[in-house]
């Protein structure tokens, strides 16, 4: 090193040797982030290649935080080289600055690395049997959370000020906010309701019965929920709303359900025992029937113009369109029935008589 040291001073001057130590500390500390950066893009192709789900979640968060730490340490010593030369009194800054860096970057590689580990958790690409999307995002915030005041709390700590004092302000303060913010712990407290028994998810067709709330769930956030109506415009609704109203969930529906009445004519109800029996044998035998479940298909009623007969079944699909169109499949297939027996389905008609019973006129 003296050797060096005097080739560098024979090179450049005493004057200027200092002026050449910062450049050659600036160049060493790029050049060994940009060398990193390159290492940890080989490792990512690496990493793709298992079935793990962390090692991507690591080297991803790593990245940034690892190029970071080399940069700043390295302007950091050439700033205090110069400080030193200069006799600054801002040498005295250069090891707080140092230690405040550590504890800044070790929290966004902490958060980063639980962002991008909730990421993977969910997606069919990294795991084969993704986790619930919703269950996952609330603990990840819940970490990232802890994460920050943590850092926040140990930098306070690094500059000084003291973290007891603060605590205790914060149990009694904490007191006078829970009175003043009832409303928002209540939804605070709303939202980890859902989060932990799950009545919904992102994703999920909702609706209530007690409120005007029916669409897709697209975010289940600390305060809010937002609901995406069927006319498409955004729902916002306060999770300490869902603590009070019943909530059906018809995306966890395991079958669908069509009942229907049908009537026929009056003078068609001796073809009622045989069109009973053949709708019957028709559902039976249809493919996207569940017939495991409750089938009943009965005559009903005397209506006011026909004779009614209802049909009562499930499907095996849940999906809203294909119902329709099995649906669909199903009353024309009835309505054939009904044609196959000379009967016709009946429609609303009144008849007059006179009070010697005589016919005088009819009316539809």
């Amino acid at each position: 090193m003296n050797q060096i040291e005097s080739w560098l001073v024979n090179l450049t001057g005493e004057q200027y040797l200092w002026a050449f130590e910062l450049f050659l500390i600036v160049l060493i500390a790029l050049s060994l982030g940009f060398v990193l950066n390159r290492m940890i893009d080989k490792l990512e192709v690496q990493a793709a290649k298992t079935k793990t789900v962390w090692d991507d979640a690591l080297i991803e968060a790593c990245r940034r935080p690892a190029i970071w730490l080399i940069w700043i340490l390295g302007v950091n010593f050439a700033a205090g080289i110069a400080a030193q030369k200069m006799d600054s009194p801002l040498q005295a800054l250069i090891d707080p600055i140092n230690r405040l860096a550590l504890i800044f970057l070790g929290t966004i590689f902490l958060t980063n690395f639980i962002k991008r580990a909730e990421r993977n958790l969910i997606h069919p690409d990294y795991i084969a049997k993704p986790l619930d999307a919703t269950t996952v995002r609330a603990v990840g915030k819940l970490l990232r959370a802890s994460v920050i005041i943590t850092g926040v709390l140990i930098a306070m700590q690094l500059f000084g000020y003291s973290i007891s004092g603060l605590l205790a302000f914060g149990g009694i303060g904490g007191i006078a906010v829970g009175f003043a913010a009832k409303d928002l712990l209540a939804n605070f407290f709303g939202g980890l309701m859902i989060y932990l028994d799950r009545p919904f998810s992102v994703g999920e067709w909702i609706r209530s019965p007690d409120k005007e709330i029916e669409g897709v769930v697209e975010d289940i956030g600390w305060r809010l929920t937002r609901i995406r109506t069927f006319d498409k415009r955004p729902l916002y609704i306060p999770n300490a709303v869902f603590a009070n109203i019943s909530v059906e969930n018809p995306s966890r529906m395991s079958n669908r359900r069509i009942y229907e009445t049908v009537g026929i004519r009056y003078e068609d109800i001796n073809s009622m025992d045989a069109i009973v029996e053949q709708v019957t044998a028709m559902l039976m035998e249809h493919p996207e029937i569940d017939t495991t479940q409750t089938m009943i298909v009965n005559f009903d009623a005397f209506s006011a113009s026909s004779v009614d007969f209802f049909v009562y079944t499930f499907t095996k699909t849940t999906n809203w369109i294909d119902f329709h169109k099995i649906k669909q499949d199903i009353l024309l297939r009835i309505a054939g029935i009904v044609e196959a027996n000379s009967a016709e389905i009946a429609f609303p008609t009144s008849t007059l008589h006179i009070a010697s019973g005589e016919l005088i006129g009819q009316s539809t």
